[in-house]
């Protein structure tokens, strides 16, 4: 891999130096976390990877909450948020610059509670845990839903499910697996009991709108190349630096 990754970075062209440094926000996931003091994990490395294939190497990645990352996204220059689901309303908010996974979520609840799901419509009868401000928040608040309780960080929100502060809460799989193990909870006790199929969608890099338009089209041409070799493909399957439990079914 390094191999390949040495070949691209060998077909950058003299580029023009940046006018302002580059600042990548995003929240805590598995994908995206602190280690050593550095911001790391599979979703960072791709973003750092198709910003130097771009050329553009003036650039730092922060972890913030949620709500605040995406906020410097909608009022700030220079900021490149990841990873953000792309939805019609946050269409023109944002200039999308790739789509670097595919994402499904998942209400889960404590093992044993008395809690049934067969449908949306289900779900408007339990407390729901969800971070403020991003696509799940949206998605229900948009539903209708009204008995949301709102966190800033995930962590935070997942301990209000197993403290019995909410009943469920929406999360990916690989979430929901890191989240396990940050709080030492034994994933076996977690259930997996409805998929927000209409909730499915692409998480994507993204940069605020008073971003030039030139950094934007570098960075997507930069990322396009990346993929098509594979290398987005393999940072995805083979970049683990949290070991991901299994999380039983129980849809």
């Amino acid at each position: 891999m390094k191999g390949l990754i040495s070949a691209l970075m060998a077909t950058i062209l003299t580029l023009p130096l940046q006018a302002q440094t580059i600042h990548g926000v995003t929240e805590e996931t598995s994908y995206s976390f602190l280690k050593d003091g550095k911001v790391v994990g599979s979703a960072t490395e791709v973003v750092e990877l198709s910003l130097k294939q771009a050329g553009l190497s003036d650039y730092q990645i922060s972890l913030y909450p949620w709500a605040r990352a995406y906020d410097m996204a909608l009022k700030e220059p220079n900021v490149l948020i990841f990873l953000i689901a792309r939805t019609s309303a946050r269409e023109l908010q944002f200039k999308w610059a790739g789509e670097i996974m595919k994402i499904q979520f998942h209400f889960y609840r404590l093992k044993g509670r008395n809690i049934v799901v067969k449908n949306l419509q289900d779900a408007r009868n339990f407390n729901i845990g969800v971070m403020r401000d991003d696509v799940r928040h949206q998605y229900l608040k948009e539903k209708g839903f009204s008995r949301l309780v709102v966190s800033a960080q995930q962590v935070d929100n997942f301990r209000k499910l197993l403290n019995g502060q909410v009943d469920i809460v929406p999360m990916p799989d690989d979430d929901a697996a890191s989240l396990c193990k940050e709080t030492h909870f034994s994933c076996e006790n977690l259930e997996k009991i409805y998929t927000l199929d209409e909730m499915s969608t692409g998480l994507y890099m993204a940069y605020s709108n008073s971003t030039p338009d030139a950094i934007v089209e570098r960075t997507k041409s930069a990322f396009e190349k990346i993929r098509a070799a594979g290398v987005v493909k393999t940072v995805l399957q083979h970049t683990s630096l949290r070991a991901n439990p299994a999380v039983p079914n129980h849809q």
